[in-house]
């Protein structure tokens, strides 16, 4: 029998999730069909019914429903709970189970693919929006030295890190804190290359050999790519590798085998 998983979202059109998850499920010789499902936050939770009644396993929440799906799910993952988002959902006997694995893409994109360690290492994140939500727990899980999150509005980064500052090792600020500091990764967690917009970033942020990650992706160079290269960033990476991890981690939670990505990140290229 086929088993039903799909994501949800609006837009949805335009979603890589079908192509990535009929992708990981030839890998293991799975029967599914992946679909997508458009909602609006009043249909959210009578199409997500729908779709369980129906026999779905399985759902991806992309945006604007990651709230949304906070609220319906009956248990959570620490990453979740930590997020107070979620973009997994798996449908079980018992009820609804929502995790999070945005963060554990981010976190298996820089250590596995592109081979750089995070523990004892500085790290800096731009921006306090839903997408750092989901980051902050992995990223402290997996040990830096330093991490310092910085956002154009100063309380909401506070708000976000909560009661995980730390001073002299998890800090909050708004962009002018950055001023001085050298990171050997620093993550923009902002929308602003989606747009093409620039990031006001020091001349001094890029430690020698440091990543700068952008969690956005496209056929080229972000903006933030091509700055961070010209501040002297001596690797620059975009998000779709972390695309294909937190859907990879999906997949594995669902049906308990990990995709192998490096073949997914290549079609997709």
């Amino acid at each position: 029998m086929t088993d039903r998983y799909a994501v949800i979202g609006n837009p949805i059109a335009q979603s890589k999730s079908p192509i990535l998850h009929t992708a990981f499920a030839r890998q293991f010789g799975h029967d599914i069909h992946y679909g997508t499902l458009l909602a609006t936050h009043e249909t959210f939770a009578d199409t997500v019914r729908r779709f369980v009644a129906e026999g779905g396993k399985g759902m991806n929440v992309t945006a604007p429903f990651k709230l949304d799906a906070l609220e319906f799910a009956d248990t959570l993952s620490e990453r979740a709970r930590s997020a107070q988002a979620i973009n997994t959902l798996k449908f079980e006997p018992d009820g609804v189970h929502g995790d999070n694995t945005d963060g554990v893409g981010l976190v298996g994109d820089i250590q596995d693919r592109l081979g750089v360690a995070l523990e004892g290492r500085r790290l800096l994140v731009i921006g306090a929006g839903g997408a750092a939500r989901g980051i902050l727990l992995p990223l402290l899980q997996a040990g830096p030295d330093y991490l310092l999150l910085v956002n154009r509005t100063e309380h909401k980064a506070h708000d976000l890190l909560g009661e995980r500052r730390r001073a002299g090792k998890v800090e909050a600020g708004p962009l002018a804190a950055v001023a001085g500091g050298r990171f050997d990764v620093v993550i923009n967690a902002t929308s602003a290359s989606l747009t093409g917009a620039h990031l006001p970033l020091a001349d001094s942020v890029f430690a020698p050999g440091s990543l700068a990650y952008d969690l956005v992706y496209g056929d080229g160079d972000t903006a933030f790519m091509t700055d961070a290269r010209a501040l002297g960033a001596a690797r620059v990476s975009d998000g779709l590798g972390m695309l294909v991890g937190q859907a990879a981690e999906s997949y594995r939670l669902w049906r308990g085998s990990r995709p192998d990505v490096e073949p997914v990140m290549a079609m997709l290229r």
